[in-house]
């Protein structure tokens, strides 16, 4: 495993860690038991961030984190977010009541008196614009609650705009192979506050694993069958907002780039390690075996300049038109 540093946080962090929204619902059927392995085994292998929300499972993914406390004694750093529990889902609603409240609820889930990384989840772009928030955050450090904060954005804009903030600390951004544009600006001027930057959603959904065909089909509470188009949440989260057989289409022109002895997921994660603004990529896991292979990815060689291009042309001539203008 590779370690890089995450921003102002002072802390060192696997280059692929562990996004634990599978965990917690909404990407099909998972039993705990399950769970808890790949985690434990994430530990193994080296990984030392995990991130999770108050939503994964109504707190579910908080509180096995939680029991991976206790049954593990390496150290660890769990960040979490809060926001998306307000319905309806408005900037209004980012105010110091409820954000104390969602604080207090994810300190008892996770079994802790602070929270090692708050992020904001997605909040409204207007909520950027309202310094009071971030006041907010600020006064719930120096109670303790919170040991360091960021926030987790849809757009490039929002990157741009939450940086702004002194003590913003990380920012976690959709960015893989099909969602290239957060490159184009924003890692120059994260990298200028050292601010760190978490990519998230870095297989696309799992279609960068090339394991999904025309036939596929996905569990009716697995967002990948339910906000194709946006019907949930923002559609960017689900295949990086790429129509599903466009998508299908660039991975068979992505199969042939595929260095020997990688995977194309393992290609897709290690494209991303490629970008040194990058602190690290944070693909989910429901089983050991996952885990394993995307833990593999931190200790490849780099991609050859030829493969880096091959990638970069087929983004700018199939996928660019359809996601790079829209986040």
């Amino acid at each position: 495993m590779q370690y890089r540093e995450l921003g102002r946080t002072g802390w060192n962090v696997s280059t692929i860690s562990f996004g634990a929204w599978a965990i917690g619902g909404t990407w099909g059927a998972v039993q705990d038991s399950d769970s808890l392995a790949a985690l434990h085994r994430a530990l193994d292998l080296g990984v030392n961030f995990f991130d999770t929300a108050d939503v994964y499972g109504d707190g579910h993914s908080e509180k096995l984190l939680a029991r991976l406390r206790r049954e593990r004694r390496e150290e660890f750093h769990v960040a979490t977010k809060a926001g998306r529990r307000l319905d309806p889902h408005t900037a209004a609603g980012y105010n110091r009541k409820n954000l104390t409240a969602y604080v207090d609820r994810s300190l008892k889930n996770l079994a802790v008196d602070t929270i090692d990384l708050l992020q904001l989840h997605c909040p409204p772009t207007e909520v950027y614009y309202r310094p009071e928030v971030f006041g907010i955050l600020d006064d719930l450090t120096r109670l303790g609650k919170i040991r360091h904060y960021g926030v987790s954005v849809e757009k490039v804009e929002e990157a741009l705009k939450a940086i702004e903030f002194p003590n913003v600390k990380t920012i976690q951004i959709i960015f893989n192979i099909f969602r290239q544009r957060p490159a184009d600006l924003f890692f120059e001027q994260a990298a200028k506050r050292k601010v760190g930057i978490l990519a998230r959603v870095p297989l696309s959904s799992g279609m960068l694993t090339g394991k999904f065909s025309a036939e596929s089909t996905f569990e009716s509470e697995d967002h990948r069958a339910f906000n194709r188009k946006g019907e949930a949440f923002d559609r960017g989260e689900t295949f990086s907002g790429v129509d599903f057989a466009l998508g299908l289409e660039a991975v068979d022109r992505l199969r042939p780039l595929v260095p020997e002895g990688m995977m194309l997921s393992q290609m897709a994660l290690r494209w991303i390690l490629m970008f040194p603004a990058v602190t690290c990529a944070i693909p989910g896991g429901k089983r050991p075996a996952q885990v394993e292979e995307n833990a593999a990815a931190a200790d490849l060689p780099p991609l050859p300049p030829e493969v880096m291009e091959k990638i970069q042309s087929l983004y700018d001539e199939k996928i660019k038109p359809s996601v790079h203008d829209y986040w």
